[in-house]
């Protein structure tokens, strides 16, 4: 009985002093440990999510975030596309966040993308196999050659559709950029020339990507149904070409030409077929969205603003007429040493938005700056809000490529293609892209903007796919007098004194005049 009364005392006490110490760590946890963003999580189940994609659709898509900002700060909680979020409009924040590796976060994605991309796309892997897929495509897409062959290709396929357009006629740059720089990329990743095989892939590609924001229903009729059929043919069409490269390196060993010859070089079993057909597929988006939409955009705010634009003409027109008396082409480090050119490519790229953020999913709670994210919780890094900032950017809605002659791109504030591990590789070559086709297009016509908006859900895009119309050029390279004229018609002059209304075209409080004739019926 005396051991049993002792021992239990014992057990008292040591319950007592664990106890204690549970409290007093629970104590210290709650004292010290960085509290949630303040916000709300909305009704239940669906949230804030409503609200969300109203704003999105609307001209001012940030007036979400705004009005929290207001209330919450820059970093504040909510509940979007069924999970709790924090969401930050913070660029501190934000570099930390895109800046960590998997063990603190890791992709997160709609359903629709997800399904669509596969688990083996370089947007969802994680760890070393992200890293050497991540720096396969990296290394090649900075190579010297490549970006050779890629001036060469772009300035080929854009000389072949220009050469089809004609005078007083209207054009899409929307849909003439997608053409173009989808041919390029797909011939960069696997080498595929124009032809049957390019028509059908770019067919079946915009099928494809139709589906990447849908209702993730698979059901036979709904998007995302129609959407993972078409991968599966554009999966057994690039399967068949990794089948026949197998077979020819292995007969002859050959410097890369494509990225599909760099993968192929590498003898990890983790780059199986499956692989390699997930990532070139992906890798072909670029062609069709964010590239074509960076040219788009560009031509769009600089056909508002005839002071940038004549700046950027004659940039473009005194290199052309530089390497015109040295009897040379353009190479690629001619384009990117356009610096006018790369500054209304940034400020393209800053006021455009094309990708509005990123989703990153929390691992384990997370404190940064005095905030906690919850392990299980997403995390939404929103851009626009931190491009559209005043306290970065004077007039931060202001097409204004001139804030950049003295401004570090490098900066936390100036995210357009992510950052981290995950930066996107191919950043150079689409500057390059982007370089190469608006000196052509500046260099050989002249043209007047018809009105056009941007929508910015789900995707970035022109409502109607920007329309010009163009006219080609006189013979700039030793005309005074043609340099003068077109710099009338680009500043909203009239070239021949018509006050025909049918000839105005107005944007705003500004009213662009030209001689150009309407088409006849």
């Amino acid at each position: 009985m005396d051991n049993s009364w002792i021992l239990g005392l014992v057990g008292t006490l040591l319950s007592f002093i664990l106890l204690r110490k549970s409290l007093r760590a629970r104590i210290n946890r709650s004292r010290y440990r960085s509290p949630l963003p303040l916000g709300t999580l909305g009704w239940p189940l669906i949230g804030e999510t409503f609200e969300f994609i109203s704003c999105a659709y609307s001209d001012h898509p940030e007036s979400f975030m705004d009005k929290r900002r207001l209330m919450y700060g820059k970093v504040f909680k909510s509940h979007i596309f069924g999970n709790p979020t924090i969401i930050s409009t913070d660029a501190e924040v934000s570099k930390f966040i895109l800046q960590s590796d998997a063990k603190v976060f890791v992709p997160f994605y709609p359903i629709s993308i997800t399904e669509l991309m596969g688990k083996s796309s370089i947007l969802l892997i994680n760890g070393s196999l992200q890293r050497r897929v991540h720096g396969l495509i990296g290394s090649f897409f900075k190579s010297p050659h490549l970006k050779a062959q890629i001036t060469q290709d772009m300035q080929k396929y854009m000389q072949e559709s220009m050469d089809t357009w004609k005078d007083n006629h209207l054009i899409y740059i929307q849909d003439e950029t997608k053409n173009i720089t989808f041919q390029v990329l797909v011939k960069t990743l696997i080498s595929l020339e124009p032809g049957k095989e390019m028509e059908f892939l770019n067919q079946i590609f915009q099928e494809f990507i139709a589906g990447l924001i849908s209702l993730p229903v698979k059901i036979p009729g709904s998007q995302l149904y129609r959407s993972l059929q078409a991968k599966k043919r554009m999966v057994m069409l690039v399967h068949e070409i990794i089948q026949d490269r197998r077979r020819s390196n292995s007969r002859n060993s050959r410097v890369p030409r494509d990225v599909l010859d760099v993968f192929l070089s590498d003898t990890s079993e983790q780059l199986t077929d499956e692989l390699l057909s997930d990532n070139m597929i992906d890798l072909m988006i670029p062609g069709k969205d964010s590239v074509p939409l960076l040219i788009t955009l560009a031509i769009k705010y600089l056909s508002d603003s005839p002071i940038a634009l004549h700046q950027f003409k004659e940039e473009n027109m005194k290199l052309k007429r530089q390497k015109s008396k040295l009897g040379e082409s353009l190479c690629w480090s001619d384009y990117m040493d356009l610096q006018f050119t790369q500054n209304v490519l940034t400020e393209t790229l800053r006021l455009g938005n094309i990708i509005i953020g990123v989703m990153r999913k929390a691992m384990k709670d997370v404190e940064i700056k005095g905030y906690l994210i919850p392990k299980g919780w997403c995390a939404l890094t929103y851009f626009r809000s931190i491009h559209l900032d005043e306290q970065h950017y004077d007039r931060p809605y202001q097409f204004n490529p001139w804030r950049w002659q003295d401004k570090d791109t490098g900066s936390c504030n100036f995210t357009p293609f992510g950052g981290g591990q995950r930066l996107c590789p191919g950043l150079d070559l689409a500057r390059l892209e982007a370089s190469i086709f608006l000196h052509h297009f500046v260099t050989q016509f002249r043209w007047v903007a018809e009105d056009d908006s941007v929508i910015n859900f789900p995707t970035v895009r022109l409502k109607n796919r920007m329309p010009v119309r163009i006219q080609r050029r006189f013979n700039v390279m030793h005309d005074p007098l043609s340099l003068s004229l077109s710099f009338i018609v680009e500043c909203g002059f009239p070239l021949e004194g018509n006050e025909d209304e049918s000839n105005s075209v107005t944007k705003g409080t500004k009213t662009e005049r030209c001689s150009f004739k309407e088409d006849k019926p």
